[in-house]
């Protein structure tokens, strides 16, 4: 399986950010960059537009604008360019299954736009194979904070996050910044707590030692893998989704993770990764804790 970056683009300037987002990860992790324009020609209202030729020549005119960008600014990088023919949705799903890593560009404070108009982005970010990394239009014409951390959040058991922080980890490793690991934890109501929560708790020394050191315990294979990636750990009474976003100010890239709820309404990815996707200031990642067999 050939690793690759991959760039959805609709000649927003939003999905031209995340092109040259995706350009520079793909430089920092040593991959090449492949653009992705859907396609499908299907009768419109609109005269001028029904002809199919003239749809083609207007996705190609697309395609070729991001291109043309991506190799101004980055010559060096193995770029190709490719129209599917296919719903957006659809089309990006299909190569989420072979790709390192998908960019979409996202308008945030409100719904995700391009690509992600409407239910796509929902739909694309709940389903992709691979984590997708969402870039505002500011965050692809600006270089990322050279200080900036990556800012992760940890929830749940060592196994569940282990996707999670591996991205990050991986992340800070090619920038050479550091990690902010953030666990964020609440008072269950009084009928939740089990003889069998509460002896832990107890042997952790109270609620607050025990979150920490669940986090620590999360995070001691990745800082054994990647030793010279400096690590600070925060543990905060909170709801998850706010702690994050308190904390996302002055980071180069925020790393959730992904948890799908299937409904009847249909599916909708989890509250954290929804918080962060609409109000974060900086590029969001949202990593796929496992792959629905069903998918």
């Amino acid at each position: 399986m050939s690793r690759e970056i991959v760039a959805g683009v609709d000649g927003s300037p939003e999905s031209l950010a995340a092109a040259d987002w995706a350009a520079r990860e793909a430089l920092l992790r040593g991959l090449p960059l492949r653009l992705v324009h859907a396609w499908r020609w299907e009768p419109l209202d609109l005269p001028l537009l029904q002809d199919p030729t003239t749809q083609q020549q207007a996705a190609q005119a697309v395609l070729r604008e991001a291109e043309a960008a991506v190799t101004a600014h980055h010559p060096d990088l193995p770029t190709t360019a490719q129209v599917i023919g296919d719903t957006p949705v659809a089309a990006l799903l299909d190569t989420s299954r072979e790709a390192e890593l998908l960019v979409l560009g996202s308008r945030g404070h409100g719904a995700v736009a391009g690509y992600l108009l409407g239910s796509y982005g929902q739909q694309i970010i709940a389903a992709a194979r691979c984590p997708v990394v969402a870039v505002r239009s500011r965050d692809g014409a600006a270089a990322e904070p050279p200080a900036g951390e990556i800012l992760v959040g940890q929830q749940g058991s060592p196994e569940d996050s282990a996707p999670v922080l591996r991205f990050a980890f991986e992340a800070a490793a090619t920038r050479g910044a550091a990690v902010r690991a953030v666990r964020a934890w609440s008072l269950p109501p009084l009928f939740a707590y089990s003889p069998g929560s509460l002896r832990l708790a107890d042997e952790a020394g109270g609620l607050v030692p025990y979150e920490e050191k669940a986090l620590r315990e999360a995070l001691a294979p990745w800082r054994e893998r990647y030793p010279d990636v400096p690590v600070t750990e925060h543990v905060e009474l909170g709801s998850a989704g706010q702690v994050l976003l308190s904390g996302s100010g002055s980071a180069q890239l925020l790393v959730v993770g992904r948890r799908v709820r299937r409904g009847a309404l249909g599916t909708r990815i989890g509250s954290v990764a929804h918080a962060a996707l609409h109000l974060a200031p900086c590029p969001v990642a949202v990593v796929p804790h496992e792959v629905d067999p069903q998918d």
